[in-house]
């Protein structure tokens, strides 16, 4: 689930990339799904919008040097921008046929040479990707692949064949073939463990192994690669060295990911003095570790400390670029979400739409652009906590309608508008619009994934959800069997998927009034599931204890009812709060 920012609706969630109930912009749909709850209470409805999902970057591999510019590491950039090193013009050829070794045979310049041609390898690879030739670039790297493992039964086992290995794990890394990177990772491990640590191309081979564990979660052994790559760049250039940079960021999103906060907040700041005694104070390239640091700050509560951060960002921007460039502007946005979390949503929506306005005007990014999206949608939000629904919804629609006209009508990326709007509407108690939107997401899911593909159980639910509002509860009922029937399936019976679904039938079974028994039994399942998957003290366990509670007690059964009673009044004290049977 995404993490809740503060407001002045506390119920309010907002839901940021990566973390979308359904990947709709993938080719294949995903079955690992993160289920946001569907709530049936007779409060104010939980408005839950969904983010485009990003696709990363592929030019944030390509950069051989450790100690590359850091600016070209930093979020605020144009999606049009190369971040990294420069692709090898049409003019040279872009489908060489021959493998490294072919070409270092005949090199001149000894390890400068090599390098070049490593740089080359990258840039090819890189270019391939981004005319869309994904298969020539596969190829491309399987070729190199087979001619350093016929060099490497041969007998040579050396820093070369480790760094030619170092820059195919990183092509496939950008092609997103994941599974045939750990197995390199393997082999350069067994070449690199006994190198001293003055081989030439060991630091640059250790700080994209860094990186690539960190992408591949393994992230004790990223922060080891990383760790050792710092001793020796410290011991040849010194500890203030603006070469440590990129392991140090390595290492303190390492710990950022792990819950080792403390540590990582004083790597951030090491990198910030260190670049501060380099650049200066102003330099763009400080960007990078104070973004680092302020998501860090948010996530941990700091709001005010992450403001902090996030200004000093805008004023870089502003005053390199000007007020109105669009790094600018994103640097706005990021200091928007940080004036959520301190719970000033008046505040950020006019930076939000100051920052929209100027990336429009000066042509930043096209305004289908997934981070232009995910900034429309952040703004909605915003606007539906403030009372604002209808400017909200008037940034949803365009959502829609931008998308609908890039992709057409039937494209499943469209479902994302639809839900969000569906939702919307659902909170101005409009449940005939969000009912007609609904049964439009339902079809266009269905007919991408098929009938019985777990991605359909989403808006099935939400359907369901709105039909209860409707007074349709029979049809609600036999949506919601479906749904938990095909998460069953797909997901296993005690499955959270599972648990949400069974939440959903208990209240619309219980206003068709069926049997006490049996919705007491889905309860104890639901609990059952909250339990293992969520925890013992989570606040959605709270939620299910309340109902369990009210139905022993009607059902007579107090000493059952009493010592849960008890563990919910343990609860309750703890998160204090109310909760209201």
């Amino acid at each position: 689930m995404a993490a809740s920012i503060l407001l002045s609706s506390p119920s309010f969630n907002i839901y940021r990339k990566g973390q979308l109930s359904l990947n709709l912009h993938s080719q294949c749909w995903q079955q690992n799904i993160n289920f946001i709850s569907v709530s049936l209470q007779t409060h104010k409805p939980n408005l839950k919008l969904f983010m485009i999902p990003a696709i990363p970057a592929v030019t944030s591999w390509f950069s051989l040097k450790p100690f590359a510019a850091v600016g070209s590491l930093g979020p605020h950039v144009s999606p049009h921008q190369n971040s990294g090193a420069s692709g090898v013009s049409s003019q040279n050829g872009f489908h060489r046929s021959k493998t490294l070794f072919d070409k270092a045979s005949n090199s001149s310049d000894g390890v400068s040479e090599f390098e070049r041609q490593l740089q080359e390898l990258f840039n090819e690879v890189k270019t391939l990707i981004m005319t869309g030739n994904k298969n020539d670039a596969v190829d491309l790297l399987q070729a190199n692949y087979e001619s350093v493992k016929e060099q490497m039964s041969a007998g040579a086992k050396g820093m070369e064949e480790a760094a030619i290995l170092d820059v195919i794990a990183l092509g496939y890394i950008a092609v997103g073939e994941l599974k045939f990177v750990r197995s390199l990772l393997n082999v350069i491990n067994e070449v690199i463990d006994d190198q001293k640590d003055d081989e030439p191309l060991l630091d640059s081979i250790l700080v994209h192994m860094g990186g690539m564990y960190s992408t591949l979660g393994e992230f004790e052994k990223s922060l080891l690669v990383n760790q050792r790559v710092t001793d020796i760049l410290e011991n040849k250039y010194g500890k203030n060295s603006v070469v440590l940079v990129t392991p140090l960021l390595g290492m303190a999103k390492v710990l950022s990911s792990t819950g080792k906060t403390t540590k990582a907040v004083d790597i951030y700041h090491r990198v910030i003095r260190i670049l501060e005694l380099s650049r200066g104070s102003e330099s763009e390239d400080l960007v990078v570790p104070l973004f680092g640091l302020g998501n860090l700050l948010i996530k941990e509560g700091r709001a005010t400390g992450a403001e902090n951060l996030f200004i000093r960002i805008l004023n870089i921007y502003t005053k390199l670029y000007g007020e109105n460039d669009g790094r600018a502007a994103l640097a706005m946005c990021s200091l928007a979400h940080a004036k959520c979390a301190k719970g000033n949503a008046n505040e950020a929506i006019d930076l939000y739409k100051k920052a929209l306005q100027i990336i429009k005007d000066s042509s930043y990014m096209p305004s289908d652009d997934s981070m232009m999206e995910n900034m429309r949608i952040d703004l909605a939000e915003l606007l539906h906590i403030v009372g604002r629904g209808r400017e909200g919804r008037e940034l949803l629609e365009e959502c829609l309608l931008i998308t609908e006209k890039l992709k057409g009508k039937d494209d499943p990326s469209l479902v994302t508008h639809y839900l969000n709007l569906a939702a919307s509407y659902s909170q101005s108690k409009d449940f005939v619009m969000a009912e007609r939107l609904l049964r439009t997401s339902l079809e266009i899911t269905k007919k991408a994934a098929g009938p019985d593909n777990p991605s359909i159980t989403f808006p099935m639910l939400n359907l369901a959800v709105t039909l209860y509002h409707l007074k349709q509860d029979e049809e609600a009922e036999q949506i919601t069997l479906e749904a938990l029937h095909i998460r069953e399936k797909a997901f296993g019976k005690d499955s959270l998927p599972v648990g949400e679904a069974l939440d959903c039938l208990v209240s619309i079974q219980s206003r068709l009034g069926k049997g006490e028994m049996e919705l007491l039994e889905h309860l104890k399942r639901v609990l059952r599931i909250q339990e293992k998957e969520l925890g013992y003290e989570s606040e959605e366990v709270i939620a299910t204890l309340n109902k369990l509670v009210f139905y022993l007690d009607k059902l007579g059964k107090k000493d059952e009812k009493f010592p849960l009673e008890k563990r919910l009044s343990r609860l309750r004290m703890k998160y204090k709060q109310v909760v209201q049977y």
